[in-house]
């Protein structure tokens, strides 16, 4: 392995900042060399900015606490000595796709796991082993942008981490529509009970925007290129509530479905254990080696049991079985801020890497 790649967060004070610097402790090709965030941090440490604070299980980062915290609207100082950064900035979406895009055109290549830029035509919005092909949008956007290494890609939304990949897995089946509800953990919301207690004991049957996410986003994982935007797919039709449940980490899914010929049980469970991708054929350090588990106890997935499957890498299914509206029905268990937030960018900046996007400078 070459040196390694000098990474920055932005936005690394927050829940999933702190969980991208978790995550490159001892990272086989990544080194943390810089952190930023709003200008109230600035200037401290990175121990000192999130003094009191700190949301992870495991401690800040030896190579991590004494860091300087930087400014992250100064983008110049802040990408000078890094090759690429990843983003969780907590600003407006406006403000999110303004900032990424300097970023972008300091030739930063910026991996972000900020929703403001998911629809964006020509940035490509992947799950590493459904649709590497969609990185290759990449030179498009750099035409636009004016750059030649600068680029943003983003990682899709967590909540539906637990149900695309075993769609994907079904496409020979041709699923023709589904209905999805996910019961999401207060970490989605950046939070922990200390942080929210009112949530002990408690269900909000309203996630602002995520139901949309919910329905909408699979489609452009699904999509193709044409004439230099990501178009995406016609189907299948997905509905979807969203549901706030007093869990700290692991987002829970329950989904019907019907397909164009409705297949056997045991085909739908072949397919999804034999599904993998890019990441795991490449050896990538954070891929799975299984993505797709399937449980058949009654009682699994459960959270405290199984959310950490491959390193919070995995997804965990069960209770697949017949329905009388839909053809199947299942539920769904994926980590919310390794899977779906954090350790899915980190994912994606290995395959970039990979594949040649993200070099040193």
């Amino acid at each position: 392995m070459d040196k390694k790649l000098r990474v920055a967060v932005l936005g690394a004070t927050g829940m999933v900042g702190q969980r991208f610097v978790s995550l490159l402790e001892n990272h086989p090709w990544f080194e943390l060399a810089a952190v930023a965030a709003s200008p109230r941090s600035a200037g401290k440490t990175y121990e000192e900015a999130v003094e009191g604070r700190w949301k992870m299980d495991t401690p800040i980062p030896e190579a991590a606490r004494k860091l300087v915290v930087h400014n992250v609207m100064e983008v110049e100082k802040v990408s000078e000595n890094v090759d690429f950064c990843f983003s969780a900035v907590d600003m407006s979406k406006d403000e999110i796709r303004k900032i990424e895009e300097a970023y972008a055109k300091t030739e930063t290549p910026v991996v972000s796991n900020n929703s403001a830029h998911r629809w964006t035509p020509d940035v490509p919005m992947v799950i590493p082993e459904i649709n590497p092909e969609h990185f290759e949008i990449i030179a498009s956007q750099r035409r636009r942008l004016g750059t030649k290494r600068g680029f943003i890609a983003v990682k899709p939304n967590c909540s539906i981490q637990s149900y695309t990949p075993v769609l994907t897995a079904w496409k020979a089946f041709e699923p023709t529509k589904a209905v999805v509800s996910t019961y999401q953990a207060i970490s989605g919301a950046g939070k922990t009970f200390r942080d929210w207690p009112e949530m002990e004991g408690n269900i909000i049957p309203y996630i602002a925007g995520e139901e949309e996410k919910s329905e909408q986003e699979p489609l452009k994982i699904w999509g193709h290129i044409e004439n230099g935007e990501i178009v995406k797919a016609d189907g299948p039709i997905i509905t979807s509530q969203c549901i706030r449940v007093p869990v700290l980490y692991g987002h829970t899914t329950t989904v019907f479905v019907s397909f164009k010929n409705k297949p056997a049980k045991d085909d739908l469970i072949a397919a999804m254990e034999s599904f993998s991708g890019l990441p795991q054929k490449l050896g990538l350090p954070s891929a799975p080696k299984q993505f797709i588990r399937y449980m058949t106890e009654p009682d699994r997935p459960q959270v405290a049991l199984d959310v950490n499957y491959e390193n919070g890498m995995g997804i965990t299914i069960g209770r697949l079985r017949e329905d009388v509206l839909f053809d199947y029905k299942f539920v769904g268990l994926s980590h919310n801020t390794l899977r779906g937030a954090a350790g899915g960018a980190v994912l994606c900046a290995e395959l970039l890497k990979a594949q040649g996007y993200i070099e040193a400078k």
